[in-house]
């Protein structure tokens, strides 16, 4: 649980500074004196609803699939040298049976294969290989899970803000085209409008690539981990039928 808060808070303070910096940067002169929060809505609702509510909604969407995965990865996170030690103590104090036991109070995808390695293990070594092998892609599975929609929001979430840049653009071309005078404060309006959607989708797809690059990399952690004690298992059942 430490890990989960300590990740969930670093990830909140990389938000609030990333969203900071955008509002202050998006403040002019007589905006300078309002707080945080009414500059952002500001800007937010200046953005247009549908475009900037889109985009609104790849970010709850995707922090919420990447709080869930986090939580999920950091439960399944355990100490695979100390449940390799149980098992094989088990093993060689109780057999089979005892190391199951073993496997059966202890939480994670690890425990999992080598509950299911131990339970074809009586069927021969070759049978123990083929049930770890593929109860390791189910377990596999589990951890990847929901992790591809939150690598479409990232995608998404810019492109939005892309096409409500350009489809502001437009608008202030036809607004030229229909005056006749090429003025800058007559397009300077909607342009500032059209170039919000972009910041506000490079924001989410930045904050939501930050949560997705940890999940990868601890998925990739917990799947190495689960072929070493694969391995592992494999061995001492070895050693256990000699």
């Amino acid at each position: 649980m430490k890990k989960i808060s300590f990740t969930l808070a670093t990830a909140g303070m990389f938000i609030l500074g990333t969203t900071s910096a955008s509002a202050a940067i998006l403040q002019e002169g007589g905006e300078a004196s309002k707080g945080f929060t009414q500059v952002l809505k500001e800007q937010f609702i200046q953005g247009g609803p549908v475009f900037m509510g889109i985009v609104l909604l790849c970010l709850i969407l995707g922090l919420a699939v990447a709080i869930e995965r986090i939580i999920y990865l950091n439960m399944a996170t355990t100490n695979s040298a100390k449940l390799k030690q149980q098992v094989e103590d088990a093993l060689a104090s109780g057999g089979i049976e005892a190391a199951k036991e073993v496997c059966r109070n202890t939480k994670g995808p690890v425990a999992s294969i080598f509950y299911q390695g131990l339970d074809r293990s009586t069927e021969g070594l070759e049978s123990a290989e083929k049930a770890v092998v593929a109860y390791g892609g189910v377990q596999m599975g589990q951890l990847e899970k929901n992790v591809s929609w939150l690598s479409l929001f990232i995608a998404i979430a810019p492109m939005l803000g892309f096409m409500g840049t350009v489809i502001g653009m437009i608008a202030a071309f036809q607004k030229i085209a229909a005056v006749g005078n090429l003025s800058a404060s007559l397009i300077a309006g909607d342009i500032q409008v059209a170039l919000l959607t972009t910041v506000f989708g490079l924001i989410t797809a930045i904050i939501l690539q930050i949560f997705y690059n940890y999940i990868i990399a601890k998925i990739d952690s917990i799947v190495n981990d689960m072929e070493d004690s694969s391995i592992a298992l494999i061995d001492m059942l070895a050693a256990h039928k000699k």
